[in-house]
């Protein structure tokens, strides 16, 4: 006899059935994790270094532009209540 298709949407998937495989990172303390740190290839440092300072150059053009620039309008002006 062959499983209706009501039984069928029941049955666990072959997918379901796999075991949960292990996260490399889960469980671990800040330590461990800073330690994986080392296993960064070394190509990829100049590139960490130039973006890193290109955020940081963005983030201090931004803030300069709000404390600097007098036309900026950071709130609303002659508002009727």
């Amino acid at each position: 006899m062959q499983p209706t298709t009501a039984l069928r949407m029941f049955r666990p998937t072959q997918r379901m059935m796999r075991p949960v495989p292990s996260e490399e990172q889960s469980g671990h303390t800040i330590s461990q994790r800073l330690r994986r740190l080392k296993k960064i290839p070394p190509e990829l440092i100049p590139l960490g270094i130039v973006v890193g300072v290109a955020v940081g150059f963005a983030g201090y053009s931004m803030a300069r532009k709000l404390v600097v620039d007098k036309q900026m309008r950071l709130s609303r002006q002659n508002r009727k209540d």
